[in-house]
């Protein structure tokens, strides 16, 4: 792979970023004005990773940070965009390259996991080959809505906005935050969503009492109903005002909600995952859950410095080369992300996929 441009040589620099967004409209079938966005908001040269043949850029990847809530600390991850290879040069093991030199790079800065949303459903497969466990999923309320008021209590404000405001960012940190594995959103990345919501002709919606909120709902245009991709608030009362105010200003009695994994309901596929640091995940693993002993021998066919014997016990976890007295269980990394990661209902939203 060619070096990175250096020294802010700003002709080689643009040079990679246009390269990048030609092969992204090649591979993806996105709006031109979403590519836009993409690559005036969210692309930089320094998240991306590239396989040129000659002169001729074949496959990239982006590597997005993300902060995640995960056994009470808040880790970083980092989350795979725009993974394509050239039609021409596809299946010579040119994504499966990159994605190599990804987690090795990942390691290196102490990401603990890597996480994606396959564009395709056959995809699931493809990553699961280089060890992503299919562990994010997602729940979809249907709300019938009747009996609409056209006025709400005087006490209580509604605002509808496409702007990216300082205090809803709080709020839905805050709200977001309370998940106990769930990724989370920086300022910089409310920015981004608020920008793709007015692309996408969405609302945000803004419950006030007494000038502080207490709840909010990004709502996208659905079909045949208004999507409503996170809905926040501190009590019950306050999500059904919101729901009143989406149906009033849609014109529908009826919306869907995509929301973190309810009992009872049907599960749809979101996400993959895969532990990066499986020692640095065990011990927080082991910390959050002193109660359970498990002796683990890994195998990480990518990252062999995951590779030798885990020991959970009584709140910590010891990594060695060679096993001592315990009966271990043999694991690939992607059996230990999904046995790690799938009990504590991960969940993930408003990622621009």
């Amino acid at each position: 792979m060619p070096e990175k441009p250096t020294n802010g040589d700003a002709k080689m620099v643009s040079s990679m970023k246009e390269e990048v967004k030609e092969l992204w409209k090649v591979c993806f079938t996105d709006s031109e004005a979403f590519t836009d966005l993409y690559f005036r908001l969210r692309y930089t040269d320094d998240i991306n990773l590239a396989i040129h043949k000659g002169n001729r850029l074949i496959s990239a990847l982006q590597m997005i940070p993300y902060p995640m809530t995960f056994c009470g600390h808040t880790v970083q991850t980092s989350y795979i965009s725009g993974a394509c290879t050239h039609p021409e040069f596809r299946g010579h093991g040119s994504m499966r390259k990159l994605l190599s030199q990804a987690f090795v790079k990942m390691f290196n800065q102490q990401i603990y996991f890597t996480t994606l949303i396959p564009a395709e459903s056959w995809l699931f497969d493809y990553y699961a080959q280089s060890g992503y466990a299919s562990v994010f999923q997602y729940a979809v309320k249907h709300h019938i809505i009747s009996g609409k008021s056209d006025k709400f209590p005087s006490h209580i404000q509604i605002q509808q906005t496409k702007d990216a405001q300082e205090a809803t960012y709080e709020y839905l940190s805050r709200k977001l935050s309370e998940r106990r594995c769930c990724i989370q959103h920086t300022l910089k990345d409310f920015q981004i969503i608020m920008a793709d919501l007015k692309l996408s002709d969405g609302i945000l919606f803004t419950i006030r009492q007494d000038n502080i909120i207490r709840g909010i709902a990004i709502v996208y245009q659905g079909n045949p109903y208004p999507t409503i991709q996170e809905l926040l608030a501190d009590n019950e009362k306050y999500k059904q005002i919101l729901l009143q105010a989406i149906s009033q200003q849609s014109s529908s009695h009826q919306l869907n909600e995509i929301c973190p994994p309810i009992k009872s309901y049907p599960l749809h596929p979101l996400g993959m995952a895969r532990i990066i640091h499986a020692h640095e995940v065990l011990k927080l693993y082991a910390l959050f859950f002193p109660e359970k002993e498990r002796c683990i021998h890994l195998t990480d066919n990518e990252l062999t410095e995951n590779n030798g014997y885990y020991h959970l016990y009584r709140g910590d976890c010891v990594h060695s080369q060679y096993p001592q007295s315990l009966k271990y269980h043999p694991m690939n990394i992607r059996q230990l992300t999904e046995q790690t990661l799938l009990p504590l209902h991960p969940y993930m939203s408003l990622m621009l996929n």
